[in-house]
């Protein structure tokens, strides 16, 4: 063994341990394994910043960006209440992702049917006041499993077919994977079902403010509209909306009667609604019924995306304290409206324009993105910089869902590569105005994206470094001595191994042909080994950096490098004695 290949293997192996270790932040960890690997010679200067325009890089930051615009119309949400309205219990829903995303994965790519899906975790766990980390990384496995059932379904089975036409002369078909997939994905749902609760409950950086503030309980107002979708329909109809978790305190008719808002009564045009709750069932209210929230109040719809909406806490020498939004004239002064008012241990039960404020209160604010940070200073208000919402904000429909089935499309009909595709989707998403222009880099997760920059070039030093030679070395001398089963279950397994460190389309490139002549030298046929490298490439539970479905639901879920294993090793094993036998009987080896 040379001293670079020793180097390689040294790097990546301390930093798999700094990874699991979780002392330090997992993207400075891979740019100081980068930063050593270019020190040591086994990285060249040019080929540092590589990682930076992967196509891994392309498609995360892509996928979290059409992921956030599905989210932000709130249309997974509709769909939630219209077709299982009374999914409530953590193991339904969590069955209803993961054989969404799992039947979905066999026949659009497993990255774009988990970005769809994911909006509708997040909903679930508000219903279900639940860490999203209970969900979102069984429906990355999921993604996963129902990857394998297709040719199309994840990129290792395109190029282990495009590799077995260049051995063979004749390529896999489109269904030539199902038989095996389709039991793997049976199994492995059970399984993902069952034991979910292997995966760590975890919060996401910034919960601990959320916390600290405790905001339970905000006064908005709200009003009835000629297109809202509860017009003529009861405060109950309303209700069913926000999932329980707001309530009408309270509804003005004709400006000036007001009326005890009973379940039965029927809601008419301009009637104004006094509604308490969370800032986000406030919004998916206000959104789904879609309802005014700033009355005669104007600026909310000129000035399109520019308009923001933002919580902040009225400080200690506010100008704003003593006094109300009517008396203080906010639109017609400073151009922003009063959208929503929260004062701790207090309900508050009058119109927000009459709500005189306090020191303390959060109150939330609605007003152009440009102009907000100079109002707030000079409102002396602190903003919670991390808790901007949508409340009142203006909502692109079908737009966002159109862009994303155009992408998953062109892909799955062969026109456009997956990151041109997913790019492309990104780009609309922004260019629609379904994703405000300022927003657009809160939702890229920055330490997620330096990390798989900084690991591809690392990674790819085993095989500049010729030290996947060597594995192929060891593993011919190792088959010789193995049964059938054996010596597919040791493919199986190292492609599984190699996946992290070359990323799934790169071990299939690297380990078939590895694995075909391993199964000449022995005697038997090709198919099953190729198929098991498939498999091994397209089932990384280990790591978050695998593939790319693991790495997107890493920020959202909060989840650290270790907690991969806890779910993902006894999966793997599960995939490992179902993959091999069905691989015997499917694909005869002799």
């Amino acid at each position: 063994m040379t001293t670079p290949q020793i180097l390689s293997f040294s790097i990546i192996a301390v930093m798999m341990a700094a990874f699991v270790w979780g002392r330090y932040r997992y993207d400075l960890v891979a740019a100081a394994a980068l930063l050593v690997s270019v020190a040591a010679g086994i990285v060249p200067f040019d080929q540092m910043f590589s990682g930076f325009s992967d196509d891994i890089v392309i498609i995360v930051g892509s996928a979290l960006l059409v992921s956030a615009g599905i989210a932000r119309t709130g249309i997974m949400e509709a769909a939630i209440k219209r077709y299982v309205p009374n999914l409530t219990g953590v193991r339904s829903q969590l069955a209803l992702l993961v054989i969404t995303v799992t039947i979905l994965s066999a026949f659009v790519k497993n990255i774009g049917a988990l970005a769809i899906m994911i909006p509708i975790a997040f909903q679930f766990a508000r219903r279900s006041n639940i860490s999203p980390s209970v969900f979102l990384m069984p429906m990355s496995f999921g993604s996963l499993l129902g990857g394998l059932m297709t040719q199309i379904g994840t990129s290792p089975n395109i190029v282990v077919s495009r590799v077995r036409e260049q051995l063979t002369g004749t390529a896999f078909t489109m269904f030539d994977f199902t038989p095996v997939g389709a039991a793997l994905a049976v199994a492995g749902t059970i399984f993902l079902l069952f034991f979910y609760w292997l995966v760590p409950v975890r919060q996401k950086t910034g919960g601990a403010l959320n916390e600290a503030i405790d905001i339970k309980n905000y006064l908005a107002e709200a009003r009835i509209v000629a297109d809202s979708t509860v017009l003529g329909k009861t405060v109950a109809d309303l209700l069913k909306l926000s999932g329980g978790d707001a309530r009408v305190t309270s509804i003005l008719r004709n400006r000036t009667m007001r009326m005890t808002p009973l379940p039965d009564a029927v809601l008419k045009t301009d009637d104004i609604l006094l509604l308490e709750g969370d800032p986000e069932a406030l919004d998916r209210l206000v959104s789904q019924a879609k309802l005014s929230v700033t009355g005669d109040r104007k600026g909310d719809e000129d000035a399109g995306s520019d308009i923001m909406a933002i919580e902040a806490v009225i400080g200690e020498s506010s100008s704003l304290i003593g006094w109300t939004a009517q008396r203080l004239a906010l639109y017609d002064r400073f151009k922003v409206n009063l959208l929503a008012v929260s004062r701790r241990g207090e309900r508050l039960d009058r119109r927000l324009a009459e709500v005189q404020l306090r020191l303390g209160d959060v109150i939330v604010l609605q007003g152009s993105a440009a102009a907000m940070p100079e109002v707030l200073r000079e409102f002396g208000c602190l903003p919670l910089a991390e808790r901007a919402i949508l409340l009142g904000s203006v909502r692109k429909g079908i737009v966002p869902v159109a862009v994303l089935a155009a992408a998953m499309a062109a892909t799955a009909l062969g026109l456009l590569p997956v990151p041109v595709a997913f790019f492309a989707a990104a780009v609309a998403m922004v260019l629609f105005k379904v994703i405000p222009a300022r927003e657009v880099y809160q939702g890229l997760d920055g330490p997620i994206l330096v990390m798989l920059a900084a690991l591809i070039p690392v990674s790819d030093s085993l095989r500049s470094t010729g030290a996947t030679e060597i594995i192929a070395g060891e593993l011919a001398q190792l088959g010789t001595v193995l049964p059938a089963a054996g010596a597919l279950t040791l493919i199986l397994v190292v492609a599984m191994a190699v996946t992290p460190f070359l990323n799934n389309a790169a071990t299939v490139l690297v380990m078939a042909p590895i694995a075909a002549q391993f199964a000449g030298d022995l005697g038997y046929r090709p198919e099953a080994f190729l198929m098991a490298v498939a498999i091994g490439a397209g089932c990384d539970f280990l790591t978050p950096i695998g593939h790319q479905c693991n790495t997107l639901v890493m920020g959202p879920g909060g989840y650290r490098f270790s907690d991969y294993p806890r779910l993902g090793l006894p999966l793997s094993f599960l995939v490992i004695a179902v993959a091999v036998p069905m691989l015997m009987v499917v694909w005869p080896m002799r």
